[in-house]
């Protein structure tokens, strides 16, 4: 379960860290991305395209959060607020009810030959490795270089002749498209999907980027600072349980 938050944690972590914005659309992308996963799947389709097909649903969100930001001139946590309100009306039109479950459809966690809770593990493992790899390969690139210089500073960004508007709308579509990543595969670990999932997942979004930084605080490169996202967020799950 912490390596498949931890997908959530890096996700927040493209806006509110990089960006300084506080996207409160996490709510309902997270939950969209499950519920658009785990209807396609009980419709017979594979759960890889399902999973993909709820990332692109989480990208959409984040792309209508930009807009209403950059050309709506919205306040943030408006457009964000909007935005996830928005997506719970779109998940009871996709699931036709408040929750589906999954049954006995093929889950993602279902296409390894070993045992559930060894299954879950690779899953998340996985599935955090593929995303660690392609945000560093990403904020590496001179795209990447200029979406951190409009976090770092915008007005400086757009003297160098970066168009900041579009930056922020596309640190919205990717951040959002891998929360409703995390939130597509919660939905297949837990077996269903329901529309009150995205309550209280930017705390514990926060939580893993928060106990990351305490632990991990100064002089870390970009990569092991990702990393350190993921650790706090296996540690926030294993005091959460504790707790429990």
């Amino acid at each position: 379960q912490g390596l498949i938050w931890g997908v959530l944690g890096l996700g927040i972590y493209l806006t509110f860290r990089i960006l300084n914005f506080p996207d409160m659309t996490t709510e309902g992308s997270f939950p969209l991305g499950g519920a658009v996963a785990v209807t396609a799947i009980s419709l017979g389709w594979n759960p890889f395209l399902s999973t993909l097909l709820g990332m692109l649903s989480g990208a959409l969100a984040g792309f209508l959060t930009g807009l209403l930001y950059t050309k709506g001139k919205m306040p943030t946590l408006l457009a964000g607020i909007l935005v996830m309100t928005s997506c719970n009306s779109i998940m009871l039109m996709v699931m036709g009810r408040a929750n589906l479950g999954l049954h006995d459809h093929k889950r993602i966690q279902d296409c390894f030959p070993f045992s559930i809770d060894l299954n879950s593990l690779l899953t998340g493992l996985i599935t955090v490795v593929i995303v660690i790899s392609v945000l560093i390969y990403f904020l590496y690139t001179n795209l990447g270089q200029a979406y951190i210089a409009t976090g770092d500073n915008k007005d400086m960004a757009k003297s160098f002749g970066i168009n900041t508007d579009w930056m922020e709308v596309m640190g919205l579509v990717v951040s959002n498209s891998l929360i409703a990543l995390s939130g597509a595969l919660v939905s297949q670990q837990d077996g269903y999907a329901d529309v009150s999932k995205g309550i209280g997942v930017i705390v514990i979004g926060l939580a893993s980027i928060i106990v990351g930084e305490v632990l991990y605080s100064t002089g870390l490169t970009l990569l092991e600072r990702l990393i350190a996202i993921v650790i706090g967020s296996i540690l926030y799950q294993f005091l959460i349980s504790v707790v429990i």
